[in-house]
Order: C-alpha cells, then structure tokens, then sequence
C-alpha cells in the first residue's frame, strides 16, 4: 500500500511505500555545539574576598623592588624601609596621631555638612519644578568653577582658621552629592510614578516607596564621590596657612627635604581614602542587595 506525496521538483505525486521514512529535507549547517551542563559566562567573573588590595600590594611590591635594586634614588624617594622607620618615629613622638585626628576632624566636618547640605538642596529640586528653577542653575554654576578658585573670598569672609577648612571641604562634598543625587531623583521612571498615583499614593508614601529606592544608587555613587573630595580638599586647605594637619606636616618636611615623611603622609591620605571608599562601597553592597548587578 502505497502513500502519495508532492515532489520537489515537479510538485507532482512521488509514491513512498508505507512504514518508510519521509524524504529528508535540504542539509543544514552543523551550529556551535554546547557542552550539557556548561553555560557561558558572560559578567566580569566571580570576586575574591580582598581582591582590590591586589592593585596596592602590587604597587608597593613594586617601589619595594625598585629601592632594593638601587634603581630608585634615595634622595628623590625615599624606599619603603625608610617611609616605615620615620613612620615609626613619629608614632613614637605621637607627631603622627595628633595630626591624623585633626585631618580627621576637619574631613569628617566637611563631608558631614557637604552630604547633608547636598542631598537636601537635591531633594528640592528633583521634587518641585520651582525648586529646580531655583537651585540648579546656581549649583550648576557652582560645579563649573573650583573650589580652590574660592580660596581668596572664603579667606575673606571667614579668615585661615577651621571654619574656612571645613567650609572648602563642604563645597566639594555638596556639590558632588547635589549632582549624583539629583540626576538619580529625576530619572525615575516615569512608570512608577503612574503606578503610585494609580494605587492613590499620599505624597510621604511616593516619596518613601518610590522616591527612596529609586534614587538610593545615585546617593550612594554621590557619596563615593563625596569622600574623594573631602580628601582633595582636605590636602589643599592644610597647605594653605595651617598649623596643623598631615598637610602641614607635609609642607614643614618639603622645606627640609624630608621626603619620607611627605610619603609618610600621601601614604596616610591613601590608606584613609581607600578605607573609606572600601566602607561606602560595603554599605551600598548592604541597602542594594535587592539589586542584581555585574558588580553584585
């Protein structure tokens, strides 16, 4: 018993005897084969526990190398052997930590008025159409001309003690937060804010539900920012007619040649600015873990 089937060519019936196989189609290319159980990785790969300390070990291995072999200068940099021996004198001495807590002081003044000043100048303005008319235009200003451009009138207004200090620092801090925080309230998707006033939201709930989470990652790489700042106006302020702070400590070595404690103290601005931006980095980790990301 035989069934019919249209041809290829002809389109006319071909007979196929019963319980055969259908004629095969036209060949197709063989595609990439894939291993069962294997899938291809496509992220930056799986993180080490203390893997950014690679870059600095590496870095200091390096200098180690270098001052060992004789190819560093002595008289241009010091080596490690010396920067830690000085280090330790001045420990000793307790040069060292009451500087370090005054630097401290002054940064942690700075970056705490410089966060709060920024994320609240941010919230009027990426909350209120009239606060944006407000305040981005002055802050965007702001942002284009450097602190350090400010020194003369600050010194002005507010003399060469701790007030003018922190006040540099604060600049450089609120901006970066007002920046980063605003951009991130603004680019809300536009989605929730519907769905919110589908669901008949009040204003403190949007802002809670909607308006925290959403802008937390612009805050957070604000404060990151923020951080770096408190540190680079930190070393500008203490070279500008201070008595006292790492800077200083830097400036009274310079004139007298005293390159291991300079790097003594560069040593201690990367020591404190890699353990803060390690600490803001760990608690964004924390309040995002409902993210997934390539970093995550």
């Amino acid at each position: 018993m035989t069934d019919l089937l249209p041809t290829a060519r002809t389109g006319g019936p071909a007979v196929l005897t019963k319980g055969a196989a259908p004629p095969a189609g036209p060949p197709r290319e063989p595609g990439p084969t894939v291993a069962r159980g294997t899938r291809r990785r496509l992220g930056p790969g799986r993180s080490l526990p203390f893997g950014r300390l690679i870059g600095p070990v590496l870095l200091v291995a390096l200098w180690w190398a270098a001052s060992a072999s004789g190819y560093l200068d002595p008289r241009i940099l010091s080596g490690p052997g010396s920067v830690i021996s000085t280090a330790t004198d001045l420990v000793a001495t307790g040069r060292l930590q009451d500087n370090v807590l005054i630097s401290l002081q002054r940064a942690g003044l700075g970056l705490f008025f410089g966060v709060t000043s920024g994320v609240l100048l941010a919230v009027a303005a990426g909350l209120s159409r009239s606060g944006e008319y407000l305040l981005d235009g002055p802050l965007q200003i702001k942002r284009a001309i450097p602190s350090l451009a400010m020194l003369p009138l600050l010194i002005l207004w507010l003399g060469i003690g701790e007030e003018m200090k922190v006040t540099v620092i604060a600049l450089g801090v609120a901006v970066s937060m007002y920046i980063n925080t605003f951009a991130s309230l603004t680019s809300i998707d536009s989605r929730y804010v519907e769905l919110a006033e589908g669901l008949d939201l009040s204003r403190a709930q949007f802002v809670r539900k909607v308006v925290v989470p959403g802008s937390l990652p612009g805050f957070f790489v604000g404060l990151r920012l923020g951080v770096t700042s408190s540190w680079l106006g930190l070393i500008v302020v203490e070279q500008i007619n201070a008595t006292s702070g790492i800077g200083y400590m830097m400036f009274q070595a310079q004139l007298y040649a005293q390159s291991d404690v300079i790097i003594v103290g560069l040593v201690a601005y990367g020591i404190f600015g890699f353990a803060s931006d390690a600490g803001v980095r760990a608690i964004e980790r924390r309040v995002l873990s409902w993210r997934r990301t390539l970093a995550g």
